[in-house]
């Protein structure tokens, strides 16, 4: 008897189907991938188990006994925990409010908000991953992302008596995390599995899921395509039911190569047109406030031929309310007025209609609200923004993070495609492999400052870390 049985779920958005007829069991003490590329109906498929998007159709069981998940309170009732995707913390609270966002706070004399207690809570719910380096007292704005996820990872093991957790749904939850912290979360998931619950888990990193997973189901298009023990099978063949095709070579190759033009250059640092060079280094090198320094004045970069994708998409990037033309205009509205006064929605949708098809962007048109996309095409427009420009400098802040591998690979090759028409980028990337697949040459950084810069032909993954941390790139 599964733990969690779902029968034809379906669910259209101004009547473009995201989930076309979805069944999907989860059993008790199992950990079950559900795996596809962006815009298969993952993200959907998880809003509707946390009550949050109601579907056109659905038969929800838990324990073989129908339920109704009409309210994120009604999936905490009934034992489900979720962790999302995109961060929704509220920087100016400590890390226990945060913890604790949504519960009510432990009172002293039914009045009072119980500090002691509040903080207790939030210590526990920490030291379940085994964290002890967050003070539950921090302020959360003062956390780097990787410990922000953490923090939020730690609220969805917080107890309730009233509702005992039962299944754990989590949506990329390392897609911001360290290698050491993305183990320390493992050993708890198979905890919860040693307990008889179950986690259904989302993530891009294929390996990542054949290592931790037992089973998997594999949405494309909305639809169901596979559902199986992960043992008997290989990670090309994973790929391949995921996007539909053979995998075939992850990175497009190379063209011609860069010129000896410098497009851009300050001091140890100088990147010609044509070249992608990376940046590496460990978490909190600073390579984030590399990118933001060449940056500058983001309303000046624009102008200057100076394009960027931030890490933070939504927060940063998107303004997620407003339809797919208007992000992708937002930099650019005096190009595309009239006198360079008053607005032409016409154009704008004209142009983003043109952007979109360069970055493989599928939507239902310029108009879709960008809320409604999936992860992937959501961070295919944050890269339209950045090229309406031309510009001449491209800044590339984790492009790929949280993104499938469909869709890896269309951003790849815009990426491609940009640099033969002479643009250059500066690429930041905490997934080695795409550095050295992508990059022409990598500048590795530490404590602030680039203390090498190598070629990225011929280049190992174990080179480049041991010179990560310091070590030559030859070290044992």
């Amino acid at each position: 008897m599964p733990l969690l049985s779902l029968r034809n779920v379906t669910k259209a958005y101004a009547g473009i189907p995201a989930l076309r007829g979805v069944d999907l069991d989860v059993a008790a003490g199992e950990i079950h991938a559900l795996m596809g590329e962006n815009g298969a109906g993952k993200s959907t498929l998880i809003k509707i188990l946390a009550g949050v998007v109601a579907p056109d159709t659905a038969g929800i069981s838990i324990d073989d006994r129908p339920v109704a998940i009409d309210s994120p309170a009604d999936a905490r009732r009934h034992g489900l925990r979720f962790i999302h995707q995109e961060l929704s913390v509220v920087p100016a609270l400590s890390v226990a409010e945060n913890i604790l966002l949504g519960r009510v706070y432990p009172r002293r004399a039914g009045v009072f908000v119980d500090w002691r207690t509040l903080n207790g809570l939030a210590r526990d719910a920490l030291e379940t991953l085994g964290i002890t380096h967050i003070d539950p007292r921090e302020t959360m704005a003062r956390l780097s992302l990787g410990d922000r996820m953490l923090v939020k990872i730690s609220s969805a093991f917080l107890a309730d008596a009233g509702a005992p957790a039962r299944l754990y749904v989590m949506d990329e939850p390392t897609a911001a995390l360290t290698r050491d912290e993305s183990e320390r979360l493992f050993k708890v998931l198979h905890g919860i599995k040693a307990s008889g619950n179950s986690v259904l888990y989302v993530s891009h990193r294929i390996d990542e899921v054949m290592t931790l997973c037992d089973r998997a189901t594999v949405l494309r298009d909305g639809k169901p395509i596979d559902s199986g023990l992960l043992s008997g099978i290989t990670h090309d063949d994973l790929v391949a039911l995921m996007i539909g095709r053979k995998v075939g070579e992850a990175y497009p190759p190379a063209g011609t190569g860069p010129s000896a033009e410098i497009a851009y250059e300050r001091p140890g640092l100088a990147v010609r047109k044509g070249e992608i060079v990376g940046i590496a280094g460990l978490s909190g090198m600073g390579q984030t406030e590399l990118l933001r320094s060449i940056l500058g004045n983001p309303g000046k970069a624009w102008t200057s031929g100076i394009g960027y994708v931030p890490k933070e998409r939504r927060s940063e990037g998107l303004v997620t309310t407003r339809p797919i033309y208007q992000n992708i205009t937002l930099p650019h509205l005096q190009a595309h007025s009239l006198g360079g006064t008053w607005l032409t929605p016409r154009r704008e949708r004209q142009f983003a209609q043109r952007l979109g098809e360069d970055v493989r962007l599928r939507a239902a048109g310029p108009r879709q609200i960008v809320l409604e996309l999936s992860g992937g095409n959501q961070q295919k427009v944050v890269f339209a923004k950045a090229l309406g420009g031309e510009p001449r400098l491209l800044l590339l802040d984790e492009p790929t993070r949280g993104v499938d591998v469909g869709a890896k690979f269309d951003l790849y090759t815009i990426i491609r495609d940009m640099t033969a028409r002479g643009m250059a980028v500066l690429l930041v990337s905490s997934d080695l492999p795409e550095l050295i697949g992508m990059a022409d040459r990598i500048a590795v950084m530490r404590d602030g400052e680039i203390t090498t810069i190598v070629s990225a032909k011929g280049l190992s993954e174990k080179a480049l870390l041991n010179l990560c941390y310091g070590r030559s790139a030859a070290a044992a």
